[in-house]
């Protein structure tokens, strides 16, 4: 049986795949970090090669998001669903299986891009099948909540299966999600494409997608080498002349762009990424940070620090659960849109400040729990954002946006973040070892430089006061910008 056979399921099963198919990619962004002690001495990674089984997913499916969610937009949002669940659930056993850290890097870099493929079509099929304004509120909360608790929900269970069975076991759990998902696809979900393009934009592609992998890949190499080093500006510079590039391409030849350039200019679309970048940057890098934090500073093994973010992760899904009703309460999203990231920038300033015998209840519980929770509010106005304004064709580009804005801030935001740590640390050390207080001092600047990301997340919010509503079903261009007086839940504007 199929839905286009004249079955149509129900809403809670195809809202659940669709959330279990972003569980499998969002979980993998950070069931690595707490394994990480353990896969070094496993497999014999040297220090600087560690980093690589975070990056080399991190990169990846940063850099192929925007490609994947057009490819889905062309070939079939279904069909690309079940292609990269396919290429994660088989890099992920052959993650699980790796015996050489070049093995385990190589597998983790196919878990990315299959995480590509999948993490736009997850959102197109939820923005195109969800069309009534409740309907596809309630379901976008779902989808945030999944989203955002994933990253803490991965550092818990990496933390358990780590301690209870081994490292491997990261990645072989992967795979019953995997065949679960994709043993529904086809049963569960409709096919559908943008009819009105017919052709991929094979340059385009090939650009922005270079300059994305150049950027973070610039970036992340200032960890080790610093700012100054040519392997860390040249990927910056590269990326910019391929950027300036792109932008000319899609405005004066591409006859069928990857990004009509419209679609940047709508005001809502341009502030909610905007601001997912910032809180983005902020969020997802302190999960990196806090997990050094109680393993390096307070000593706690895997399985106890994986257990401490799960209050986190219950924070973020109840915050990503609550927007839409306390949207419908306040009669608009100012509220929830100044409140958020004000939440996650308190809970990250207070972190700037934990000593190194920092209890649980006073020094971890209460800042991650701010922090997470006003992540989880944000998701939902942000999400809704994201994918308002644009043509049913063109939902997939812009789900591929908003994934791609969000894990390029987080992947950027790390960078930038584990260098600032770095350089506090090595500030204080010279050429002697690192003590525990020289580690602390680097997470205080990190965290602190975190939260200046979470205000400027904040101060972007007020663009979205003056949001357009969406475009008309199967318009091609935005609708004209003007004071959204739309149903709550379906528009973040006043």
């Amino acid at each position: 049986m199929n839905r286009q056979a004249g079955f149509r399921p129900p809403d809670w099963a195809v809202l659940s795949l669709l959330c279990l198919g972003q569980l499998i990619v969002v979980l993998d962004l950070s069931i690595v970090n707490v394994a990480l002690p353990a896969i070094k001495e496993s497999l014999g990674f040297s220090e600087a090669g560690l980093q690589w089984v975070v990056n080399g997913y991190a990169i990846t499916f940063a850099g192929f998001l925007l490609l994947g969610g057009r490819v889905a937009d062309l070939i079939g949002r279904r069909r690309v669903f079940v292609l990269g669940l396919a290429i994660f659930t088989v890099a992920s056993l052959a993650g699980g299986l790796a015996t050489s850290p070049e093995w385990l890097i190589i597998a983790r870099v196919a878990q990315g891009f299959g995480g590509a493929l999948l993490s736009p079509a997850t959102l197109a099929i939820l923005s195109t099948t969800f069309t009534e304004p409740k309907a596809k509120a309630r379901a976008t909360a779902a989808w945030g909540a999944i989203s955002g608790a994933g990253a803490a929900l991965g550092s818990v269970l990496g933390g358990v299966l780590t301690d209870i069975a081994s490292w491997e076991w990261i990645f072989y759990v992967n795979i019953p999600l995997g065949l679960l998902a994709l043993a529904f696809a086809f049963p569960l979900l409709r096919e559908s494409r943008a009819e009105q393009t017919k052709q991929l934009d094979a340059v385009g592609a090939v650009l922005v997608t270079t300059a994305l992998i150049a950027l973070v890949f610039g970036a992340v190499d200032s960890q080790n080498n610093g700012w100054a080093a040519p392997t860390t500006w040249g990927p910056i510079l590269a990326a910019a002349v391929l950027l300036v590039w792109f932008t000319l391409h899609e405005s004066r030849v591409a006859s069928a762009p990857l990004i009509p350039l419209y679609v940047l200019k709508i005001r809502s679309i341009a502030y909610s990424n905007t601001v997912m970048f910032w809180i983005g940057a902020a969020v997802i890098a302190h999960f990196y940070f806090l997990s050094l934090y109680m393993q390096n500073i307070l000593g706690y093994d895997a399985l106890q620090t994986g257990l401490a973010f799960l209050p986190g992760a219950v924070a973020m899904t109840i915050g990503a659960y609550s927007g839409p009703p306390l949207v419908k309460k306040f009669g608009g999203v100012r509220p929830l849109l100044t409140a958020a990231p004000t939440l996650s920038a308190l809970g990250l300033l207070l972190l700037a400040f934990v000593p190194d015998d920092g209890s649980y209840l006073v020094h971890l519980l209460i800042p991650q729990v701010l922090i997470t929770l006003g992540a989880g509010l944000l998701m939902v106005p942000l999400v809704i954002a994201a994918t308002s304004g644009v043509a049913p064709a063109e939902a997939g580009l812009a789900s591929g946006i908003i994934n791609t804005t969000r894990q390029f801030g987080g992947a950027i935001g790390l960078a930038v973040l584990a260098t600032i740590a770095a350089s506090a640390t090595s500030a204080r050390t010279g050429d002697r070892a690192a003590s525990t207080g020289d580690l602390l001092a680097g997470y205080h600047a990190a965290f602190g430089v975190g939260a200046v990301f979470a205000v400027v997340a904040l101060a972007f919010t007020f663009g979205l006061s003056t949001a357009p509503p969406p475009a008309a079903p199967g318009s091609a261009t935005p609708a004209p910008a003007k004071q959204a007086e739309s149903e709550p839940e379906a528009v973040p504007a006043e």
